[in-house]
């Protein structure tokens, strides 16, 4: 146990030491938000679902629906299509792509397959400067 200083008790706050933390920078998350809805044209919620499929390279509504915990209809609703809209998100493979080449030739129910979507380099770019500014290579900018 370290040793307490009286003069101590009168600071307002002190700061642990660097290198008993590791990373502590995600504290800036709520600033950096604040920061981007500012200077783009998205909301809190859309910056958030573009961060969490930045991994993807492709994904099916039913399979984000699932791994993000939201109703298929109000994710395509309130985020997929208006990320869409703004191009941040493209179909990948669209409605009547089928799954194989054999598919393409024989399968007369192309109606069965679903919409693949990805993010566009705009919506890449988006959350790599995201990540920038959570890092503080970037300068976050939140207007009083």
């Amino acid at each position: 146990m370290k040793k307490r200083t009286r003069k101590g008790m009168f600071r307002e706050f002190k700061m642990r030491k660097q290198e008993d933390l590791g990373r502590s920078y995600n504290k800036y998350h709520k600033l950096v938000i604040r920061d981007m809805i500012v200077s783009t044209d998205v909301t809190e919620s859309m910056i958030n679902f573009l961060i969490f499929v930045y991994d993807y390279e492709f994904f099916t509504i039913d399979h984000v629906s699932n791994s993000y915990f939201y109703s298929k209809l109000k994710l395509a609703r309130r985020l997929i299509y208006p990320l869409q809209t703004l191009g941040y998100i493209y179909k990948y493979y669209d409605k009547l792509s089928p799954n194989t080449y054999e598919d393409a030739m024989f399968d007369e129910g192309k109606m069965r397959y679903r919409v693949r979507y990805a993010l566009t380099q705009r919506g890449r770019l988006l959350v790599q400067k995201y990540y920038r500014k959570l890092e503080g290579d970037e300068p976050i900018s939140v207007p009083v």
